[in-house]
């Protein structure tokens, strides 16, 4: 989102996103991976993204694509050489639940949704082209 956020805004979108931690992890992941253009919200207990539909996948599942990721693309497919990021990423893979899967909503100024991605796997996220043409239509 942080790189397509000028296309995005200038569609007359509002970018939020919302993750499944809270603010004791929320807020080191601003600061190592920051800044954001775009506002960040916390929902700890995933209230919020179950009850939108969002389901986590299953720990097997999500743990033979990581395996898959380490053996093509090391250790680096997924920690950061960065310090604090390396550091982050390990906090958020021992404390939180990594294995709910997110999603892309379109809501109209009257908040209600006009359009939707519910993610089915990590590498399942909607494309920005696909949003673009969601605020488009």
């Amino acid at each position: 989102m942080r790189e397509h956020y000028s296309q995005l805004t200038s569609k007359g979108a509002h970018v939020i996103v919302i993750t499944p931690s809270g603010r004791a992890l929320l807020e080191p992941f601003i600061d190592a991976f920051g800044p954001f253009q775009f506002d960040i919200y916390g929902d700890p207990t995933r209230s919020l993204y179950k009850s939108m539909g969002h389901e986590s996948m299953q720990k097997w599942k999500l743990l033979m694509k990581a395996g898959k990721a380490f053996v093509t693309g090391g250790s680096k497919a997924f920690i950061p050489d960065e310090e604090n990021q390396k550091k982050v990423v390990k906090e958020a893979l021992k404390t939180q639940d990594i294995y709910i899967q997110g999603g892309s909503w379109i809501f109209n100024e009257n908040g209600e949704v006009v359009w939707k991605h519910i993610d089915s796997s990590p590498e399942d996220h909607a494309s920005i082209d696909r949003i673009l043409q969601e605020l488009l239509s």
